[in-house]
């Protein structure tokens, strides 16, 4: 089997981008926004295989039916690591079906979390037990731990709210960011943002982003066709990752959220977390606070100030938030 090997950049290479998206769909899958570049498996000219990076996950591999059982899948995942070492890419992770288990077993990849219909995997048998250990540097004594999982876009009188009042129901609070940058603001700004936030308040950490945080805006469905079946298996892969590793390595007995008005899709991802993280892990849901009628949101501070609307935006966000956006506007890319 001759087979050749190019790269593209989808989003630059019009020809190539238009084969791929009628040589995923022939195998029931997506293009999906985010594949940053594409590894293309030609024979005489056709294309026969194709994977992608985006960040540091691998998806989008597809072979097709007349190519499979002479070793491309695996020709093409060594081409895909090759090119993601050669990116700075070394801690890798594709989401699969649980068919496909077996083949990236034998390429160096191990299961972390699964449902029924997918499968994460990462490129390393101990990446996540060394992780676990280094949170267990910050575990803190007492009988109430809390967590609150935030990405803060941007962060709110809304969310400091949320803090305090976590943090007068348990012994220690655990604040972690949401890492990717799929939001409208960068993880940076996010960060340093929380940071700014919540300074001065005693018995919080603040953990920095990680892979193991899934983000709702950056979990893979290129092959689930169903929007409902791929927001379930978020829910539980991101819950299952929560609650049997980062929750124990930290001693986490609670999880703070805040009451959600507005997006059915988290409102009912709040209820997926309930059932999920019981027994182990209470799951405390606590009223948002009001401004003028309505509750303090990330997307109504957004709206606001997309309006340039200092007046409505000022009272729903800290001054650091407030002095952030205000720079922003004027031009000054400064991070906060």
């Amino acid at each position: 089997m001759n087979i050749i090997f190019k790269q593209c950049i989808p989003q630059r290479d019009a020809r190539n981008r238009a084969r791929l998206v009628e040589f995923l769909s022939e195998s029931g899958l997506t293009l999906e926004a985010d594949c940053e570049v594409m590894v293309l498996a030609e024979q005489r000219g056709r294309l026969v295989g194709c994977g992608a990076i985006a960040g540091n996950v691998i998806k989008d591999i597809a072979i097709d039916p007349t190519a499979r059982g002479d070793g491309l899948s695996l020709k093409l995942l060594t081409e895909l690591l090759i090119l993601a070492c050669e990116m700075g890419r070394n801690d890798l992770f594709l989401f699969t079906k649980p068919e496909n288990v077996v083949l990236f077993s034998g390429a160096g990849f191990f299961p972390i979390a699964q449902t029924e219909h997918v499968v994460l995997m990462e490129n390393s048998r101990e990446r996540l037990t060394r992780y676990c250990r280094q949170l267990a540097l910050y575990r803190q004594p007492g009988n109430k731990i809390g967590a609150i999982v935030m990405n803060a876009n941007p962060f709110t009188l809304g969310h400091r709210y949320l803090v305090e009042q976590a943090l007068k129901q348990c012994d220690w609070l655990h604040i972690f960011v949401v890492q990717e940058d799929a939001s409208f603001f960068s993880y940076l700004d996010r960060w340093k943002l929380i940071e700014q936030g919540i300074l001065g308040m005693d018995r919080v950490t603040l953990h920095p982003g990680s892979s193991y945080i899934i983000s709702r805006a950056t979990f893979p469905g290129y092959f689930l066709k169903d929007k409902g079946v791929i927001d379930e298996s978020h829910s539980q892969i991101d819950l299952q990752l929560f609650r049997d590793h980062l929750a124990p390595a930290l001693g986490i007995t609670h999880r703070f959220v805040g009451t959600e008005p507005n997006c059915q899709l988290t409102r009912a991802y709040n209820q997926k977390m309930k059932t999920l993280l019981a027994p182990a892990i209470e799951v405390v849901e606590l009223p948002r606070t009001e401004k003028e009628g309505a509750a303090i949101s990330a997307s109504r501070v957004r709206k606001l100030y997309n309006e340039r609307n200092w007046q409505a935006l000022a009272p729903l966000v800290p001054s650091s938030t407030l002095a952030f956006l205000t720079r922003l506007a004027a031009g000054n890319t400064e991070t906060a």
